[in-house]
């Protein structure tokens, strides 16, 4: 069974609202290809690991706000610019009232400012240079996940993945100090 885009995403709720604070944001996919992390082991062994050749996935758009360690995810089906105006309006209502999101996105084709793209009024996106995805703390987000609650996993159906990926999120969410130091970087701090 798979999830319609416009009518079933799978919605993450986050108990802290987002400021005005910059947030970033950006896509995971999560399935049954995954890839095999690397794990602590003696030299020369070689220590079993499940991999599972289906093809079924999913996709994680999350969002996170390193300053204040709160995010906002839905899981979609697939990537497009539909999905990414379900994932935009979920933050908008995570925002606090009377703030403004600064959302730091990638340059994917469904990121772009165009007639399908509908970005709400309390969300200003801030598009990062081609070639540039260290200056977006999602990724480390992504790698983070994926190297603690979502590889080496054999899921039995595409519920399943759901889950694991609702669980995964839900566990990084309930830590706002582990948020806040995956999520920044001193280095890329606009002092004012």
């Amino acid at each position: 069974m798979k999830l319609l885009c416009s009518t079933k995403a799978r919605r993450i709720a986050c108990k802290k609202p987002l400021t005005h604070e910059p947030s970033c944001k950006d896509e995971a996919r999560v399935g049954q290809r995954g890839l095999i992390e690397y794990v602590w082991a003696p030299i020369g062994s070689r220590p079993p690991m499940d991999r599972d050749n289906r093809h079924d996935s999913v996709q994680i758009f999350g969002a996170i706000c390193p300053a204040r360690g709160v995010g906002a995810a839905i899981i979609m089906p697939g990537v497009n610019t539909e999905a990414m105006n379900e994932h935009l309006a979920e933050i908008s209502t995570q925002v606090k009232a009377g703030a403004h999101c600064l959302l730091v996105c990638d340059g994917a084709g469904w990121h772009q400012k165009g007639e399908r793209l509908i970005v709400p009024d309390n969300i200003t996106l801030l598009p990062l240079p081609p070639y540039a995805p260290e200056l977006n703390p999602m990724e480390n987000v992504w790698v983070y996940l994926r190297g603690n609650k979502l590889s080496s996993l054999v899921w039995d159906s595409y519920d399943a993945m759901l889950e694991a990926c609702k669980q995964a999120w839900l566990f990084l969410i309930n830590d706002p100090a582990r948020i806040a130091s995956i999520g920044t970087r001193t280095w890329a701090c606009v002092k004012g």
